[in-house]
């Protein structure tokens, strides 16, 4: 691993030491870690901001490619002699390349480091921009540029979920116990806002081939932030950063048999309530990531515009972007301990939101979805970093959990489209190639399964181990 160049890098100017009160016992846990003495075996870095900075912006480019051919399919057959089938299959490559990857990293991570993940994520990057850019050579065949196009997007792929996996342990490492939700909030939406740039940029810059050229100086650009990120401080801002986590292999051995994890096992009440959050999660991320892909195709038959649509997706994002943000300090902060009760109040909402579109999806009803949009923004979004971090307490394994939770993610979210694709009505509906049928699975699946979000208890166990040796810690400055 690459902890011990980190730590030399670190001046002894960038520390917060934490804070050391003569407090009640009762209140010791919930002191905030920062000040100017430094006492303790805690501290905390500013440096952690710019490497969160770095993480953000690689894992917004990470989610350019995704979605960057879809506004410009139609030129793309044009222009490269392909099928829209085949263009299509520019951006499935990435979900189908992206379940193998995500379950590798935190291999990756345990031999190497967070820091040498994020070098190998940011090379994927610069490959990929340019062996795509190679298949715009107008003197190849078709089926060479494609093939060069679709190898481009299988090194996109690799890239993409580095970042995703790592972000709850990038947070876990520098951040502590009233940060880390938050920082994890800021590294997992980064990805959408990026698939959300690239659906609006892809088309405004150019022909086909110019397009593919800003993504790969794009691409390029942003390889130096990777400098930015740093395995982990010197001392650690908690106690869970202090403790190497258990193998994935443990982590899945326990969460499906119960097996003894590295000295952290997981009770048969946790390991159920992992895997009713990692199915809830997933498809979560597959139900707003099938409207993502298929909005116009869901609209277009009722009569709203391409403009209309793309704004019901922006509404989507944007709302949850700002819920998100709001959010993120209250559970750092006010609602520490309440990760799984946010869930039960907020997830039900959530799936009644999506089942009424099969209703509200009609002609001059453009108000109430875009109020729909709004729900479905503040409640989907908001439970992305909670998830994330729900899942971290119960395993105290964040790489794992992680990768966990975004390959049911992905896995789901390619079902769902070829579920819902299927389901697409035929040229002789009313109206044409409507997309009800989908509408009727989408919403009935989602609500009975954030409706299980009832049975899990949601114990933070993590969290509740950090605040105990904190709290030693004070106890022992104290004496």
């Amino acid at each position: 691993m690459s902890t011990a160049s980190d730590a030399e890098t670190l001046s002894k100017h960038d520390e917060e030491p934490i804070e050391m009160e003569i407090v009640s016992p009762v209140s010791q846990a919930a002191l905030p870690l920062h000040d100017n003495e430094p006492h303790g075996p805690y501290r905390l870095y500013k440096r952690r901001f710019l490497g969160l900075v770095g993480m953000v912006v690689l894992n917004i480019v990470g989610g350019l490619s995704w979605p960057w051919f879809g506004p410009i399919a139609n030129d793309m057959v044009t222009d490269f002699g392909i099928t829209l089938d085949q263009v299509s299959w520019l951006g499935n490559i990435e979900s189908c390349i992206y379940l193998p990857t995500a379950l590798s990293i935190p291999y990756l991570y345990a031999r190497f480091g967070l820091r040498r993940c994020c070098d190998f994520g940011a090379v994927m990057l610069v490959i990929s921009a340019w062996v795509r850019y190679a298949g715009t050579v107008k003197s190849l065949s078709t089926n060479s540029a494609y093939a060069l196009l679709m190898l481009g997007q299988v090194f996109a792929a690799i890239s993409q979920p580095i970042y995703q996996v790592l972000g709850p342990k990038y947070s876990e490492n520098w951040f502590n116990l009233q940060g880390r939700t938050t920082a994890t909030m800021i590294v997992a939406i980064a990805n959408p806002v990026g698939s959300a740039v690239g659906q609006l940029l892809s088309p405004l810059v150019g022909g086909t081939r110019q397009s593919i050229l800003v993504l790969a100086i794009i691409s390029t650009a942003v390889v130096p932030f990777v400098f930015l990120v740093h395995s982990q401080p010197p001392t650690p801002p908690t106690y869970a950063a202090s403790t190497p986590s258990a193998s994935f292999s443990h982590l899945a051995r326990d969460v499906i048999f119960g097996g003894q994890t590295h000295g952290a096992k997981m009770s048969r009440r946790q390991r159920f309530d992992f895997v009713v959050l990692a199915w809830i999660f997933g498809i979560l991320v597959a139900a707003t990531d099938m409207f993502s892909i298929l909005t116009s195709q869901i609209m277009q038959p009722v009569g709203y515009s391409d403009d209309i649509s793309g704004l019901m997706g922006a509404c989507l994002l944007l709302t949850g972007l700002v819920a998100a943000i709001v959010t993120a300090p209250l559970f750092d902060r006010v609602f520490t301990k309440h990760l799984a009760i946010s869930g039960k109040l907020l997830l039900p909402i959530l799936g009644g939101a999506w089942l009424s579109l099969i209703w509200a999806v009609k002609p001059h009803n453009t108000g109430g979805l875009f109020a729909i949009m709004t729900i479905l923004g503040v409640t989907s979004v908001t439970m992305l970093p909670v998830a994330l971090e729900l899942a971290s307490d119960l395993t105290r394994n964040a790489e794992g959990s992680s990768a966990i939770l975004w390959f049911m993610g992905n896995l789901l979210n390619v079902i769902f489209v070829l579920v819902e694709d299927a389901l697409r009505a035929g040229p002789d509906a009313d109206p044409p190639l409507n997309m009800r049928r989908g509408l009727i699975f989408n919403g009935v699946f989602v609500l009975a399964s954030v409706l299980l979000i009832w049975l899990i208890k949601g114990e933070q166990v993590r969290k509740t181990i950090d605040e105990e040796k904190l709290a030693e810690v004070r106890a022992i400055g104290v004496a």
